[in-house]
């Protein structure tokens, strides 16, 4: 079995780079770490796929009947940061400020409620509704 803490064989140095800023500072599950090492070979696709761009001469190229459109490197880039901002964020890793990550869904809906409650409460914040201020 392979230590957790060492990045599978064959990653570049940003999936290398991905692996080592989370492997070492969170305890992950068998399947966290599969999904670590799924993130860190996009990390490592979009690296070469962002690359590719940058060498490009035009951003455009001519479609079958001569129209321009932008180039199929530029779809296959954005759709690689979505992936890999799915991923990482599937691993509901938590913020410096809290002691367990949330799902996409729980951040989603927290950032909701916040949005939903703030305009109802007096400077946002319940407790001086209630009249529990300090």
């Amino acid at each position: 079995m392979q230590d957790p803490l060492k990045p599978p064989t064959g990653l570049r140095p940003p999936g290398r780079r991905l692996w080592v800023s989370v492997a070492e500072k969170y305890m992950l599950t068998a399947g966290e770490l599969e999904m670590l090492g799924q993130a860190c070979r996009t990390a490592d696709e979009l690296d070469r796929l962002e690359k590719a761009v940058r060498a490009l001469d035009d951003l455009v190229v001519r479609g079958s009947m001569g129209q321009i459109k932008s180039h199929p490197l530029l779809a296959e880039a954005r759709a690689h940061r979505l992936l890999l901002e799915r991923l990482v964020g599937a691993l509901a890793l938590p913020n410096e400020d809290e002691d367990a990550g949330m799902r996409p869904g729980q951040k989603h809906a927290a950032k909701a409620s916040e949005a939903r409650w703030r305009d109802h409460v007096p400077n946002g914040k319940l407790a001086e509704l209630r009249g529990e201020a300090s």
